[in-house]
């Protein structure tokens, strides 16, 4: 077909093209590869333009890609970063060299997307993943990381094999999807793994059957705990990395805020190791990016005195990772949250960890219609701390803050939808300068 053969894109603006999508196709989430993968080979996309490091997990994904994409960037590569959810822009998704994909460019990769899978129905999360290996070919990416959006094995991102894999940590989420129980998820998520090709696990406690399916391909496991682990840490937050046959000391404290984020650092480093022959890497580089690095909504500062943090956390394991956080950096003053959650997640599990450790609960409405309402959510804290109802996440924030001292602290969590509605809220005590990975 030549150029002048080429019919015109079906929509102008990324807005229009975002609408149709999620309308499109017969179902919102649809795991499977077939669809996804002969699309892929109708555009040429397989296999990866680059060396690919593909990462899973139930929570610490974002993290781990965070710090593989400073770490990188900070030697000097070209990275293209697939992530998902986005908080603020659907342009955060996709990052070419550093920088979230501009409305064009995504338009145009996504009308590439349309042309080619001809009568192929393809859902909203699908459309992503092909315009974000396209537009990586096409902008010559020196590596690519890719997030897995829901499980692993038939998540879209699978239809690349990766040259590392890396699962960060196995929780209950997303049961009707996955599973019921860490046995049957960790399963799913190992389906990143390759065959002979390596993988690394920042999990602790790894199901039997994640590493039964590792073994089973013959695919070479670095383990958190066993073959990597964080080393000493010094009260200034300085700390040492030990594995894969080398020690690299006195590491800097990580970019991201929270004791865990060591783990998350051992666990991208490991990987970055791993496929050191096909991307070396200098220590340098390694200090600079494990610095460096920077990611939205991930037990996130916006203010001090009061202080008012944000964190995504919307599942049991990142709800006791957040009551860890608070643990570990307690305050003279009270500590509120602020919170709404969705209404098909494990609600007891996340306040399980987190009930001893607030003083007052402000909840918040969100419109949509998978959000829990507040009055349902207080009816689980009845007799608890007293718990204040209001009509959206902004309006329980902006209580939360009339009645804080300047000793207290502000905890906004339950979802991505709860975060983001605080960062976009004009308020002038959220700092405008916030940095977006």
């Amino acid at each position: 077909m030549s150029e002048t053969d080429v019919p015109p894109p079906r929509f102008d603006s990324l807005a229009d093209w975002l609408d149709w999508q999620e309308r499109f196709h017969i179902r919102p989430i649809d795991l499977g590869l077939d669809r996804v993968g002969r699309v892929a080979d109708l555009m040429g996309l397989r296999p990866a333009s680059a060396p690919v490091i593909t990462v899973g997990g139930t929570n610490g994904k974002g993290s781990t890609v965070a710090f593989l994409e400073a770490i990188y960037r900070a030697a000097g590569y070209r990275v293209g970063v697939y992530t998902s959810p986005h908080l603020l822009r659907y342009n955060e998704r996709i990052r070419l060299a550093g920088v979230p994909v501009e409305d064009g460019l995504l338009c145009e990769a996504f009308a590439a997307v349309d042309r080619a899978r001809d009568t192929i129905s393809l859902s909203y999360f699908e459309f992503g993943t092909l315009a974000a290996l396209w537009l990586f070919r096409r902008q010559a990416m020196d590596v690519i990381l890719l997030e897995v959006g829901l499980g692993g094995r038939l998540d879209a991102v699978n239809i690349l094999d990766a040259h590392v894999a890396v699962v960060t940590s196995v929780g209950i989420d997303h049961q009707s999807w996955l599973g019921e129980d860490r046995e049957a998820i960790g399963f799913e998520k190992a389906g990143i793994f390759r065959s002979e090709q390596p993988a690394v696990c920042g999990d602790m406690n790894p199901p039997s059957r994640l590493l039964e399916h590792a073994a089973n391909l013959n695919t070479p496991l670095a383990l958190a705990g066993s073959d990597f682990h964080v080393g000493p840490v010094s009260d200034d937050g300085v700390w040492d990395y030990h594995g894969m046959g080398m020690t690299l000391p006195s590491l800097p404290p990580p970019g991201l805020a929270g004791s865990i984020q060591r783990g998350n650092a051992a666990t991208a480093l490991t990987a970055a190791l791993l496929l050191e022959d096909q991307v070396p890497l200098t220590e340098q580089a390694v200090r600079e990016g494990i610095a460096q690095a920077q990611l939205m909504g991930r037990y996130q500062c916006l203010r001090q005195a009061p202080a008012v943090w944000v964190d995504v956390a919307h599942n049991p394991q990142g709800a006791c990772t957040l009551g860890a956080h608070l643990a570990d950096a307690p305050v003279e003053g009270r500590t509120l949250a602020v919170m709404a959650v969705m209404a098909d997640k494990d609600v007891p599990g996340i306040l399980e960890p987190l009930r001893p450790l607030m003083d007052a609960w402000y909840l918040g409405a969100l419109d949509l219609p998978r959000a829990l309402a507040p009055e349902a959510l207080a009816a689980h804290l009845e007799g608890e701390a007293p718990v204040h109802i209001a009509s959206s996440v902004v309006e329980a924030c902006q209580a939360a803050l009339l009645q804080a001292g300047p000793a207290d602290r502000i905890i906004v969590f339950g979802s991505f939808h709860t975060v983001a509605a605080v960062l976009q809220a004009p308020f002038p005590w959220v700092d405008t300068t916030l940095k977006s990975a």
